[in-house]
Protein backbone atom coordinates (compact mmCIF):
# COMPACT_ATOMS: atom_id res chain seq x y z
CA UNK A 1 0.00 0.00 0.00
CA UNK A 2 1.31 3.30 -1.30
CA UNK A 3 0.69 6.42 1.12
CA UNK A 4 0.53 10.11 -0.76
CA UNK A 5 1.55 13.11 1.18
CA UNK A 6 -0.29 15.16 -0.05
CA UNK A 7 -1.24 18.77 0.07
CA UNK A 8 -4.28 19.45 -2.79
CA UNK A 9 -3.23 22.75 -3.25
CA UNK A 10 -0.21 21.91 -4.47
CA UNK A 11 -0.79 21.41 -8.32
CA UNK A 12 2.49 18.99 -8.27
CA UNK A 13 0.50 16.64 -5.53
CA UNK A 14 -2.68 17.03 -7.47
CA UNK A 15 -0.87 15.52 -10.39
CA UNK A 16 0.73 12.69 -8.07
CA UNK A 17 -2.62 11.67 -7.03
CA UNK A 18 -3.91 11.49 -10.36
CA UNK A 19 -1.29 9.36 -12.03
CA UNK A 20 -2.15 7.04 -9.30
CA UNK A 21 -5.56 6.80 -10.01
CA UNK A 22 -4.63 6.65 -13.57
CA UNK A 23 -2.99 3.28 -12.88
CA UNK A 24 -5.39 1.98 -10.79
CA UNK A 25 -3.08 1.97 -7.67
CA UNK A 26 -4.16 1.21 -4.09
CA UNK A 27 -3.31 4.00 -2.04
CA UNK A 28 -4.43 6.11 1.07
CA UNK A 29 -4.14 9.65 0.75
CA UNK A 30 -2.88 11.65 4.09
CA UNK A 31 -3.28 15.36 4.16
CA UNK A 32 -0.29 15.98 6.13
CA UNK A 33 -1.05 19.92 6.19
CA UNK A 34 -4.49 18.28 8.66
CA UNK A 35 -2.75 15.28 10.61
CA UNK A 36 1.05 16.73 10.63
CA UNK A 37 3.94 14.15 11.46
CA UNK A 38 5.15 14.19 14.43
CA UNK A 39 9.54 14.32 14.63
CA UNK A 40 9.58 10.29 14.81
CA UNK A 41 7.46 9.54 11.90
CA UNK A 42 9.17 12.50 10.04
CA UNK A 43 12.81 10.83 10.73
CA UNK A 44 10.97 7.40 9.79
CA UNK A 45 10.49 8.91 6.49
CA UNK A 46 13.65 10.35 5.96
CA UNK A 47 15.17 7.15 6.55
CA UNK A 48 12.78 5.81 3.45
CA UNK A 49 14.15 8.50 1.04
CA UNK A 50 16.88 8.20 -1.61
CA UNK A 51 17.80 12.44 -0.36
CA UNK A 52 16.68 12.83 3.04
CA UNK A 53 17.48 16.21 2.75
CA UNK A 54 15.11 17.16 0.07
CA UNK A 55 12.65 16.65 2.76
CA UNK A 56 12.52 20.43 3.12
CA UNK A 57 10.29 22.90 0.97
CA UNK A 58 13.35 25.78 0.59
CA UNK A 59 11.23 28.38 -0.81
CA UNK A 60 8.86 28.83 1.85
CA UNK A 61 9.71 32.00 3.94
CA UNK A 62 9.91 30.30 7.26
CA UNK A 63 12.49 28.18 5.42
CA UNK A 64 14.29 31.02 4.77
CA UNK A 65 14.42 32.79 8.45
CA UNK A 66 15.79 29.04 9.65
CA UNK A 67 19.87 29.26 10.27
CA UNK A 68 20.44 27.54 7.19
CA UNK A 69 24.64 27.26 8.24
CA UNK A 70 23.36 24.85 11.04
CA UNK A 71 21.27 22.80 9.10
CA UNK A 72 21.27 19.03 9.45
CA UNK A 73 18.54 16.45 9.32
CA UNK A 74 17.29 16.50 12.92
CA UNK A 75 17.28 20.51 12.59
CA UNK A 76 15.17 19.76 9.13
CA UNK A 77 12.83 17.41 10.92
CA UNK A 78 12.67 20.34 14.29
CA UNK A 79 11.55 22.97 11.54
CA UNK A 80 9.18 20.42 9.59
CA UNK A 81 7.29 18.94 12.75
CA UNK A 82 7.09 22.50 14.15
CA UNK A 83 5.63 24.20 10.34
CA UNK A 84 4.18 21.33 8.42
CA UNK A 85 4.19 23.07 5.16
CA UNK A 86 7.56 22.75 4.96
CA UNK A 87 7.62 19.09 4.21
CA UNK A 88 8.32 18.60 0.50
CA UNK A 89 5.29 17.00 -1.72
CA UNK A 90 4.12 15.20 -2.60
CA UNK A 91 5.99 12.16 -1.16
CA UNK A 92 4.56 8.79 -2.16
CA UNK A 93 5.62 6.22 0.53
CA UNK A 94 5.41 2.35 -0.12
CA UNK A 95 6.78 1.74 3.42
CA UNK A 96 9.91 0.20 2.73
CA UNK A 97 10.97 3.10 -0.08
CA UNK A 98 9.55 7.07 0.02
CA UNK A 99 10.07 9.15 -3.38
CA UNK A 100 9.37 12.68 -3.47
CA UNK A 101 7.26 13.16 -6.90
CA UNK A 102 8.98 15.79 -8.21
CA UNK A 103 8.50 15.92 -11.02
CA UNK A 104 5.00 13.34 -10.17
CA UNK A 105 6.24 11.15 -12.71
CA UNK A 106 9.28 10.46 -10.13
CA UNK A 107 6.26 8.26 -7.85
CA UNK A 108 5.81 5.85 -10.60
CA UNK A 109 9.17 3.94 -9.49
CA UNK A 110 7.72 2.54 -6.68
CA UNK A 111 5.24 0.66 -8.47
CA UNK A 112 8.49 -1.57 -10.31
Amino acid sequence: MITLYHNPRCSKSREALALLEARGVDFRVHRYLDEPLDAQALRDLAARLDDAGALLRSNEAEWKALDRDAMDLETVIDAIAATPKLMQRPIADRGDRAIIGRPPEAILALLD
